[in-house]
């Protein structure tokens, strides 16, 4: 009897400290939860309001399904980051293990060796001149050697002094430009009702060729705040990325490019006819330009890719619509750019 209300005991410690585990994520849950939805009301208010002007409870219901969505996508985040965390623990640890046991490998390696000498040099007392001698000679020549090494590690410590002036004046120039906030990223499920507001701006649907890569550059608004971009196609899907160049554009029109897959191809044909000792000087004159999201395949022909990403300062959004994987299809691109306060 006494071992079966000891049992019952621990079985109800046991509950109860799951049950109060539970509680704690919980309530975890939700400060973060309530600190994402602070951070992200403005942005998804703006894009509210462009989707249903003048009506409240619409855009009410699209903030929070907004912000839900969010919260999922964060948590999805978190925990692989924690599972990438544990997995190199487990490496870092195996890693110091296997040093661990080779080097206790080497240091009974040594005894033994240690061991060996001794005992030869116990048996051949006779030869202890000529070991004096041998030690000295091998003195001499370990004194022209120490003199090399140190003459090589001059030169090797002017070479890393140099090499740290020039890391030091590239950080230098790497922290005058101010830091970039991670993008907010969405997906919806009305691509029909999207596809037919953009068909009525011809601009706003481009095709994008079988090999080839689409920019559509986006300069900074002096008025605005925040950059926001929709985007679907049809049937098939497509790359995506964004980055952000560091350069005033002359005017706030925003342009598209378009360029082959080989062209990039031919360009690292250049580079690698460069000659090393003359130094790279293809990109002096290009502007510093940060990855902001990088260039993934979409599914952008089942849903609606949306996002907003907060202005890092002056300069121009690229956003890269990447089909140079696909060798027959083309795309046809319905998209959708607008900045806000």
């Amino acid at each position: 009897m006494m071992e079966q209300k000891e049992k019952k005991l621990r079985e109800e410690d046991l509950k109860q400290i799951e049950e109060n585990k539970k509680k704690r994520e919980e309530i975890q849950r939700k400060q973060i939860q309530e600190a994402l939805n602070q951070q992200t009301y403005p942005h998804f208010k703006a894009y509210a309001e462009q989707q249903h002007p003048n009506n409240a409870q619409a855009q009410e219901e699209l903030i929070k399904q907004l912000q839900e969505q969010h919260f999922e996508q964060y948590m999805n985040q978190v925990y692989q980051q924690q599972l990438l965390h544990q997995q190199q623990q487990a490496e870092q640890l195996r890693a110091l293990k296997k040093a661990q046991k080779k080097q206790e490998q080497q240091t009974e390696e040594e005894f033994k060796k240690l061991y060996v000498n001794e005992t030869e040099s116990n048996k051949n007392h006779e030869s202890v001149n000529m070991t004096m001698v041998s030690e000295k000679s091998d003195q001499a020549n370990g004194n022209r050697d120490n003199s090399d090494v140190a003459n090589n590690a001059s030169l090797i410590s002017k070479k890393e002094e140099n090499e740290e002036d020039d890391n030091e004046e590239d950080e230098e120039e790497e922290e005058e430009l101010p830091p970039i906030s991670a993008a907010s990223m969405l997906t919806r499920k009305d691509i029909k009702e999207f596809k037919e507001s953009v068909r009525r701006d011809n601009d706003a649907i481009i095709k994008v060729g079988s090999g080839e890569t689409v920019t559509v550059r986006v300069p900074t608004h002096e008025d605005g705040r925040l950059i926001f971009w929709e985007f679907a196609t049809d049937y098939y899907d497509l790359g995506f990325g964004l980055y952000f160049e560091w350069t005033i554009s002359p005017s706030n029109n925003v342009t598209v490019h378009v360029s082959d897959s080989s062209d990039d191809e031919e360009g690292e044909e250049e580079e690698g006819k460069q000659d090393p000792e003359k130094g790279d000087k293809s990109n002096e004159n290009k502007p510093p330009c940060d990855e902001i999201i990088p260039i993934f395949r979409r599914d952008c022909h089942e849903e609606v890719y949306a996002g907003s990403h907060l202005y890092p300062g002056k300069g121009v959004y690229l956003l890269k619509f990447d089909n140079s994987y696909s060798l027959w299809r083309s795309k046809t691109l319905y998209y959708r750019v607008y900045y806000s306060k």
